[in-house]
Order: C-alpha cells, then structure tokens, then sequence
C-alpha cells in the first residue's frame, strides 16, 4: 500500500511538472525595413521563459521555413514554441532564442536578375537589427542556422557560404538535388516555384546557369575544402518516404568523401510536419552542444 502511495504521489508530482513548464514569449510578427528588398519583412521570435527577468545574452537560432509557409509556420504548424519550452525545462537544450524570418519564395538567396536579393537583405541587414534589438551573443559561436524544406536548402547555403557567422547548421529534409535532377524539374513545377529565382522558361542545361552554380550545394561542397567545411558543426536528416533523400544521401557521401564530421539521419517518414515536429529538438539538441562550453 506503502509503495502504491509513493507511486501515485510521484505521478502527481510528475504531471504537475508537466503542467506547469515556464512558457517562453512569442511575438509572430515583428518587420524588419528592407533597403535591398525595398519592403518590410516580417519575423516571428521565440524568448525563452527567463527572457524578461533575467539580464542575461541569449544564443540565437535562425529557423527557417519551408515553400509556401511563413514566418508563422514553425509556430502553427511546428510548434516550436511548446517543443523549446519542454526541452529547456529538461535541460535538454539550453536557453535560446529562436527567430523565424519571412522568406516568401526566395529559396533564401539572390536572384538571377537581383530584383529579390534575400541573401544579402539576411546578412546586411536582418542578422545586425535582430542582433542589436535583442539580448543576443553575437558572435558565431552562439549562432545557428535551421530549417526545413526551402529552408533546409537556405540553412546549408548560408553555413556553407557564410562558416564565420555559423557554430552549427542543422538542415531537415534540405532541398538538395544534384544537376541531373534540377534539370529534370517539371516545367509546371519551374515556373510555380523556381522561375522567380533562377530565371524563366530555362529548360534542360539552360538550368545549369551563373545562379545555379553560385548554389548548388553539392557544387558548393566540391569547391570547398575540408577545413573550409570544418568550421561549421552540420546536422542533416530527411525520411526514408521524402523524394529529397536521394539528394541528402548525396550530401553525406560528399561530406565524407572530404571526411568532414557530420551528423546524418534517416528517419522513417515523409516530407510532411509529423516528420518534423518529431526531428526538431534533436536538432536543437545537437545545436545547442555548440552553444556548451566542453
């Protein structure tokens, strides 16, 4: 009976806990005003639950979504708010503050006509105002990158590009594709998503052009050297059911080829946000392991 009792009060304590897990603050649309863009774009921010008692400097995750989502979409759909409280409370991530710009369909880069230059809009402008307006450790070590999809895609474009801004780099289901397979995009699918960026009506090797080369990520790779790739801690995990693993395998074939350390994941799943929801604290986990003095 004794130990019946002692059961029941431990379960009670338990769920307390749960029920009472400190709640970080989210803002879902700030702006940030965009000369290179020339309009506001729009960010979500997550604080941690000590962020306004406390005069401590946060690390920083930049969380990036996928095609057709916005800055709203790791909070709607992602839930990354409740995921990051519950994994602070255990510990099992460290404090941070996570912020979710607005990338509409830019793939996070410049485009081929330099009418829509989000790369240098995030660099230039967006990290420094984010940086200045918000309690954050702004220096590499206590940044990250991470997203989804297109934005799986942006976050190894930028850790690649850019290893001096970048502790750690943790991409999920990344779209990355070798040339065979950007040339072999349906012409439906070019003009829907990729025109805009890479330049209209191209077809075949036409695809292959100056815009393509600067970021192609396996291209990159190849033009890297493993030193160069070794300053950034990368992360990257795609489902076994997502037609992307065949690009992400790539991807880790590369990295080793070059024996660059690297955490790669394939999980069953789909391209879908069950498959992420379930993939994001680990990869927070992994990041915030950078953000921890060894």
């Amino acid at each position: 009976m004794k130990k019946l009792i002692l059961i029941c009060f431990l379960l009670s304590a338990s769920a307390a806990f749960a029920q009472h897990i400190p709640a970080g603050k989210v803002i879902e649309e700030q702006n940030v005003k965009s000369d290179i863009l020339d309009y506001n774009v729009k960010y979500a921010i997550y604080l941690p639950a000590d962020y306004e008692t406390s005069n401590r400097t946060y690390p920083v995750v930049y969380l990036l979504h996928g095609y057709g989502d916005d800055q709203t979409g790791w909070l709607q759909f992602g839930e990354i708010n409740r995921y990051a409280d519950k994994a602070i409370a255990e510990g099992k991530i460290p404090p941070m503050i996570i912020v979710m710009p607005d990338a509409k369909t830019t793939f996070y880069i410049n485009s081929y006509d330099g009418k829509r230059n989000y790369e240098d809009f995030f660099f230039k402008e967006f990290i420094p105002t984010i940086e200045k307006d918000y309690r954050i450790k702004g220096t590499k070590k206590y940044r990250a990158v991470a997203g989804l999809s297109m934005g799986g895609f942006g976050t190894l474009i930028y850790s690649i590009k850019h290893p001096e801004m970048f502790s750690a780099a943790a991409a999920l289901s990344a779209a990355v594709r070798n040339d065979e397979d950007f040339m072999g995009i349906t012409d439906a699918r070019w003009a829907e998503a990729y025109a805009k960026v890479f330049g209209p009506n191209l077809k075949g090797a036409e695809r292959l052009n100056d815009t393509w080369k600067a970021n192609s990520i396996l291209g990159l790779i190849q033009s890297k050297t493993a030193d160069d790739l070794n300053d950034v801690r990368y992360w990257i995990d795609c489902g076994d059911d997502d037609a992307l693993s065949k690009g992400n395998s790539l991807l880790h074939v590369a990295l080793m080829d070059k024996k660059v350390p690297h955490e790669f994941r394939i999980r069953d799943g789909a391209h879908n946000w069950t498959y992420w929801r379930t993939g994001i604290i680990d990869a927070l986990n992994f990041i915030g392991d950078s953000f921890r003095q060894k």
